[in-house]
C-alpha cells in the first residue's frame, strides 16, 4: 500500500514538473517574441500594436508560471523555490510594463534582456 502511494506521488511530481517546464518555456518564448516585436516597433507601423499585445501575452505567461509553480508546490509537496522564482518574474514583468508605458527605454530594454536571460536559465535548470 505504501509503495502505491509513493509511486503515485512520484508520478504527480513528474507531471507537475512537466507543466512547470512548459510554463517556463512559454514565458521564455513570449519574452523572445517581445524582443522581435521591439525591433518591429522601430521599423514598421504595426510594431507598436504587436509589441503592446505581446506585452499582455507575456504578462499572462508570467502569471501562468506563478500559478503552475504554486500548483506544483502545494499539493505535490515539492520545493517552494519555483514559487519564489515565478513571483520574481511576475514582479520584473510588472516593472517592465510600467517602464514600457512610461517610455523609459534606457531601463526597459536592458531589463527585457535580463528577463530573457533569467528565463532561459530557469528553463535549463528545470
Amino acid at each position: 500500500m505504501a509503495t502505491q502511494v509513493t509511486a503515485k506521488a512520484k508520478a504527480d511530481t513528474r507531471r507537475s514538473s512537466s507543466f512547470l517546464k512548459i510554463a517556463i518555456a512559454l514565458q521564455t518564448l513570449t519574452i523572445f517574441l517581445q524582443a522581435v516585436s521591439a525591433g518591429l516597433l522601430l521599423t514598421s507601423s504595426y510594431g507598436e500594436t504587436l509589441h503592446s499585445v505581446g506585452a499582455r501575452v507575456m504578462y499572462g505567461a508570467s502569471m501562468l508560471y506563478v500559478l503552475t509553480a504554486v500548483l506544483a508546490w502545494k499539493p505535490g509537496g515539492s520545493s517552494p523555490r519555483p514559487v519564489w522564482h515565478a513571483s520574481g518574474f511576475l514582479v520584473l514583468a510588472s516593472v517592465q510594463v510600467v517602464l514600457g508605458i512610461a517610455h523609459v527605454p534606457s531601463v526597459h530594454v536592458p531589463l527585457g534582456v535580463l528577463m530573457f536571460g533569467l528565463s532561459v536559465l530557469a528553463l535549463t535548470r528545470r
